[in-house]
């Protein structure tokens, strides 16, 4: 028996070498374990601090939400949990552990419900359910700290219905604004994280449950009964913004899919003919990207696709549209810019690209490959006598053409159409326009580039 637990026990740490958290860079996962070592410290304090078996009362009602948040988790384990940043409703229960209980409770209570979403809805790597974890109850604590410190009420004593109601409200709201309440991921922006109107509507409605819930569980915990259906209703809600929000991205590169990019595209074309604005489209295609595929395989095809998408909104504001067309193919939307504009934003991004080393493996020890990309645009002319739907197509006609001799003459280059000709530029050493550069589709652009 001895020696059958010491191999197990061998095997578990030559596992350890292989566990995903390692692939991280190296400031992330000191990062990581800082959180977690100050989370486990906070336990052991909150432990020595408040003892648990205090009051039968608060353990009751501790059992009691955690109860609600099993039942929680097994209505998301019927609709599935998704990848990336993901929004929940489990601060409706967690909240009333951080304002009517003492923080130890408000730290443990993360632990049972993300052990319970890794076994009963999805495997992920354990290092981002420890890190959750963490930073969930490190937020909750806080929060509970930030309260009663706001009230000056001791953590043994429920709140009174006789509080003061402001007070009240303003140090509940006061402790929902801790980072890190709710997971995010880097990728996203504060704007799509919490502006966006779907996401504001569903964060004050969740909000205002909250509140409520702790506001009658210090009446009668029996407002646990009556909450419940409301967290269903907030759940069903959150799932319809992700499926919506699935429904406009790219899977692969978080941009706006084809048909959203059109549709978006096409409303700003409108907004450009109604008000008489200048209006820019960029089709942008990877050199040579099926030599990528071929060499390293798709999925590191799908990195590079990822990393250039990435740059591509460095050079981007927050207005302008960029989507991926199919297969290695970008296409942009640069309201108010004129050609002069568009292009120096093309060349930009080109030479940002070219110059930027792309990993294509997880192996440290693999050299990054460089790409460049050739660029086609074209901007809305004086003729604007069609729909917005014809002109867009006529905008992304020329485009294409223009990247169709971006293509034919070396590669890597920006080509910009206009009324009376193709003109080109690219990097140093491309080679140079040809002399039978096919005309712009009439009407599409009202100014010339000069190449430099």
């Amino acid at each position: 028996m001895g020696s059958e637990r010491c191999k197990r026990v061998r095997e578990h740490a030559r596992a350890v070498p292989g566990w995903p958290v390692w692939r991280l860079r190296p400031w992330l996962v000191a990062f990581i374990g800082l959180v977690t070592a100050a989370y486990a410290i906070a336990i052991a304090a909150a432990v020595v601090l408040q003892p648990w078996a205090e009051s039968w009362h608060n353990l009751w009602l501790f059992g009691a939400l955690l109860l609600c948040t099993a039942l929680t988790v097994e209505l998301t384990k019927r609709i599935g949990e998704n990848a990336g940043l993901i929004k929940d409703v489990y601060t409706v229960w967690e909240l009333p552990l951080a304002i009517l209980l003492p923080p130890v409770y408000a730290l443990v209570a993360p632990i049972f419900r993300f052990t319970l979403t890794q076994v009963r809805i999805r495997r992920i790597p354990l290092h981002r359910r420890v890190f959750s974890a963490a930073v969930v109850g490190l937020a909750n604590a806080s929060a509970s700290l930030v309260f009663h410190a706001i009230t000056g009420r001791g953590f043994a004593a429920t709140p009174a219905v006789g509080s003061p109601a402001a007070l009240w409200l303003v140090a509940v709201a006061t402790s929902l604004l801790f980072p890190a309440i709710k997971g995010a991921d880097p990728t996203v922006t504060l704007r799509q994280l919490y502006l966006a109107r779907e996401s504001v509507q569903n964060d004050v409605a969740e909000l205002c449950v909250a509140i409520l819930v702790t506001l009658g569980i210090a009446v009668t915990p029996l407002t646990i009964l009556l909450a419940f259906p409301f967290v269903t209703l907030l759940q069903r809600s959150f799932r319809h913004v992700q499926l919506v929000n699935a429904s406009r991205v790219d899977t692969k590169t978080g941009l706006l899919n084809a048909g959203t990019w059109e549709r978006e595209a096409a409303t700003e074309v409108a907004r450009a003919v109604r008000t008489h604005t200048s209006l820019a489209v960029a089709l942008i295609d990877i050199d040579h990207f099926k030599a990528v595929n071929d060499s390293f395989g798709h999925l590191a095809g799908d990195r590079a696709l990822r990393t250039i998408a990435r740059a591509l909104t460095i050079f981007l504001r927050e207005y302008d549209l960029v989507g991926r067309f199919g297969g290695e193919e970008f296409a942009l939307l640069l309201p108010q810019a004129k050609a002069l504009d568009a292009h120096r934003i093309a060349e930009r991004i080109r030479a940002h690209i070219g110059s930027m080393p792309i990993t294509v493996s997880d192996d440290p020890d693999a050299e990054p490959v460089g790409l460049s990309i050739s660029v086609g645009v074209a901007v809305l002319g004086a003729r604007r006598d069609s729909s917005s739907g014809a002109q867009l197509t006529e905008l992304l006609a020329a485009a294409d053409g223009a990247l169709y001799q971006a293509k034919r003459n070396g590669r890597n280059q920006v080509w910009v159409v206009t009324e009376n000709a193709t003109i080109g530029a690219g990097a140093p050493g491309a080679a140079a326009p040809a002399a039978d550069a096919a005309p712009a589709a009439p009407g599409s652009v009202t100014e010339a580039i000069p190449s430099p």
